[in-house]
């Protein structure tokens, strides 16, 4: 994915630094689509082919969060970075948990945020070329098959639907069954990045894995104590 073929989606409700932004990411190569609120953002969302979603937080008609919970419904791939003047920690926990792939408070340099984009999209063009790899993809985990290129676990008749993360996380604690898994490896393959924030989101996912498979105890997924995790089996 070159630059010069990035569209990117701004919603941003300052139209000065929406400008700005436009102006310079256009100097940069990228295509830049705006909109000033969440539901036009939406729309526009709709309309277009979009490579990255670049979203503040706080805007009129809705939010970014509510925002990029809507986007994932509808593409559980594109990258979302959140562009944000607020930088509570329970924020950028909260901006994970929607399925951000980046959080950038406010201010921040034009510089930085190209960069940090470059870092986003490459992170998904390598996702993506792995993708294409040839692998296995259906498991069997105890009583579960665990199909990760549909992205579901099944156990008889039940089967239970997973996000991309959760899948992607599920698969490399299989892959790696009876091993340790270490936090900074999961976060980096799943994440891209081994931020503090990004290690809480991830323990949600773990917690929500431990949920999907505790109806076969011979299963169980542990904390290895400021290390990392290791999926066990009988």
């Amino acid at each position: 994915m070159k630059n010069k073929l990035a569209k990117i989606l701004l919603i941003e409700d300052d139209p000065n630094l929406s400008e700005v932004l436009k102006d310079y990411l256009e100097m940069q190569g990228y295509e830049i689509v705006r909109s000033f609120d969440g539901e036009d953002g939406l729309a526009r969302f709709y309309r277009h082919q979009f490579d990255l979603c670049l979203l503040d937080v706080m805007m009129p008609k809705k939010d970014g969060f509510s925002l990029a919970e809507e986007i994932r419904k509808i593409n559980q791939e594109i990258p979302i970075i959140f562009i944000t003047a607020r930088s509570y920690n329970e924020d950028r926990i909260q901006g994970f948990k929607v399925g951000c792939d980046d959080y950038i408070p406010k201010p921040f340099s034009t510089e930085e945020l190209s960069l940090r984009i470059q870092a986003v999209l490459k992170r998904c063009l390598q996702k993506q070329e792995m993708i294409r790899q040839p692998r296995q993809d259906v498991f069997e985990l105890g009583q579960f098959t665990f199909d990760y290129s549909n992205m579901v676990l099944r156990r008889g008749e039940h089967v239970q639907p997973l996000t991309r993360k959760e899948a992607d996380l599920l698969r490399l604690l299989v892959i790696n069954k009876n091993q340790l898994l270490k936090r900074e490896v999961a976060l980096k393959t799943v994440w891209g990045d081994d931020d503090y924030f990004i290690g809480r989101s991830m323990d949600v996912f773990i917690t929500k894995l431990r949920k999907y498979l505790k109806e076969d105890p011979s299963i169980n997924i542990s904390n290895v104590h400021g290390t990392g995790f290791k999926l066990e089996t009988l």
